[in-house]
C-alpha cells in the first residue's frame, strides 16, 4: 500500500475577529501519497493558504484530524523533514543568497561543509550561482522566487510545500522550475503546491484537489477530472466552470 504523507480528515478551521466568524475550512479531507505531485487550487478566498498555515503548524484546528508522516504538524521532527517555499520571499534583503541560506541550514542544524556543499548545488539548480554574493536588495521578483526555492530545499526534506512557486517567473524560468520538480519526483520527494497558475497545475500534477468557499469540490488527476472532454477543453475552463456554477 502507497505511503501516505499528508492525510486530512475533516478538517475545519474558523477565523474569529470580534464578534465575527469566517469559516475558513468546512469538512476538507484529501491524502497526499508518497512521490507524488498534489496541485491545489481555488479562488482567492478559498481557504488554500488556511490549509497551508495548518500542514506547517502555525494553525491548529480544532475539529478533525490533520497528519504528516503519520505525526503533528507542530511535531519537531515532522518540521525537519518539510520545506517551505512562501507565496512572497519576503526576506532580508540586505543579505546575500549565501548568507541567508546560511542562516537557514544553521537553523536546521546543517553540518558546516555538507551545507556549503549543499547551498553550492542549489544556487547552481536554480541558476543563482553567478549573484551568489549580491545583496537580495537589488533582486527582481524572479530572482527572489529563486531563492525562495533554494531555501526550502536546503534541509533536503522529503515533503515540499510550494505556495505559487513559479509566481514572477519567466517562461523560461517556468520551464525549468518544472523540470526540477520533477526530478524531485524522481527521487522520492513529495510535493505538495497551491497556484493560480493552472495551466503549470496540469503540466506537472499527478492528482489535483479544487477549494472552493472552504470546501474540497473534487480530487483526481487531470484526466480524471476532465474525463471526455470537450475539444479544446482545459483544466482552466473546467475549473472555471465548476466555480461558476457554485456562485
Amino acid at each position: 500500500m502507497q505511503q501516505k504523507v499528508i492525510i486530512a480528515k475533516n478538517l475545519y478551521y474558523t477565523y474569529e475577529t470580534g464578534n465575527k466568524r469566517v469559516e475558513a475550512l468546512k469538512g476538507v479531507d484529501f491524502s497526499v501519497d508518497n512521490g507524488e505531485i498534489f496541485g491545489f487550487i481555488g479562488p482567492n478566498g478559498a481557504g488554500k493558504t488556511t490549509t497551508i498555515k495548518l500542514l506547517l503548524g502555525i494553525l491548529i484546528s480544532k475539529n478533525g484530524e490533520l497528519a504528516i508522516f503519520d505525526k503533528s504538524p507542530s511535531n519537531s521532527n515532522t518540521r525537519q523533514t518539510v520545506g517551505y517555499m512562501p507565496e512572497i520571499a519576503n526576506y532580508y534583503r540586505y543579505l546575500t543568497p549565501v548568507e541567508l541560506l546560511i542562516m537557514y541550514g544553521n537553523i536546521f542544524g546543517i553540518d558546516k561543509d555538507l551545507l556549503h556543499k549543499r547551498i553550492k548545488i542549489l544556487l547552481e539548480l536554480v541558476d543563482l550561482e553567478e549573484v551568489a554574493n549580491r545583496l537580495m536588495r537589488t533582486f527582481s521578483k524572479g530572482m527572489m522566487q529563486k531563492v525562495s526555492f533554494a531555501q526550502a530545499l536546503i534541509n533536503d526534506p522529503d515533503l515540499l510545500i510550494l505556495d505559487e512557486p513559479t509566481g514572477g517567473l519567466d517562461p523560461v524560468s517556468r520551464k525549468r522550475m518544472r523540470g526540477v520538480i520533477q526530478d524531485l519526483k524522481e527521487k522520492g520527494k513529495t510535493i505538495f503546491f497551491s497556484s493560480h497558475e493552472l495551466s503549470e497545475v496540469e503540466l506537472v500534477s499527478d492528482r489535483i484537489g479544487i477549494l472552493h468557499k472552504g470546501q474540497l469540490l473534487a480530487v483526481g488527476s487531470a484526466k480524471d477530472l476532465l474525463g471526455e472532454k470537450e475539444e479544446g477543453q482545459s483544466l482552466e475552463s473546467y475549473f472555471l466552470k465548476m466555480i461558476e456554477e457554485r456562485v
